[in-house]
């Protein structure tokens, strides 16, 4: 469907949600037919909620031979259809974040952690207007999981190697992968010793899909 399409079918209908709608399409191209679970608000943001995400979903897989939880975002992109935006470059913060994870013996859900560590995240993009790009990365400032005992202390931010970018009504949405960091990778990376891109060809070479294992430490 063109721009113009659209619009001349939807108008000021903002209860249609395109940025969801393509957000859904492009994991249905990956996974099918499989029901994720599902990690919503009760009150939206722009009603008023305190979560800047609308809604998080985990999906099973197997990419590279290991099973692993895979997470993506709704809602750093407009997600509801908006006159106003439609036709820019970029869908608001342009991204959404997705992350996978190496399940322990405990996480039988979805773990609630990752949730609000990506809503942590969120706030602060909110906040400060500023937003992630493929090569940035972040400290954690202690363990990404609090109530874990881990060496991942920081995250750096690649595109996700199983969902391409994407076209939308708002323009256009990239998925980046968030990548848990050791606490030396983080040091390397304040003292300049290596770079993300240098950090995730290391990883890559024994995990091209970049899960995140909490119990990962050392260089």
């Amino acid at each position: 469907m063109t721009l113009e399409e659209y619009k001349a079918r939807y108008g000021g209908q903002n209860h249609v949600a395109p940025g969801w709608d393509a957000i859904d399409a492009s994991l249905r191209a990956l996974y099918g037919d499989q029901k994720p679970q599902h990690c919503g608000t009760i009150i939206k943001h722009f009603l008023g909620g305190r979560d800047p995400i609308d809604g998080i979903s985990t999906y099973q897989s197997d990419a590279g031979g290991a099973a692993h939880l895979h997470f993506c975002t709704y809602g750093f992109s407009a997600l509801y259809y908006d006159e106003e935006a439609v036709g820019q470059d970029f869908s608001r913060f342009g991204f959404e974040l997705t992350f996978r994870l190496k399940p322990s013996q405990e996480d039988h859900e979805p773990p609630i952690w990752v949730c609000n560590l990506i809503q942590n995240i969120a706030r602060y993009v909110f906040e400060s207007g500023k937003w992630f790009e493929e090569g940035h990365w972040i400290p954690a400032n202690g363990p990404i999981r609090a109530d874990a005992q881990t060496d991942i202390v920081g995250l750096m931010f690649v595109h996700d190697p199983q969902l391409p970018a994407m076209e939308t009504p708002h323009g256009r949405v990239e998925f980046l992968q968030m990548v848990g960091l050791t606490s030396s990778e983080v040091a390397d990376l304040m003292a300049k010793r290596r770079t993300t891109t240098e950090i995730a060809a290391t990883l890559s070479k024994a995990d091209p899909y970049l899960v995140t294992d909490l119990a990962r430490s050392g260089a």
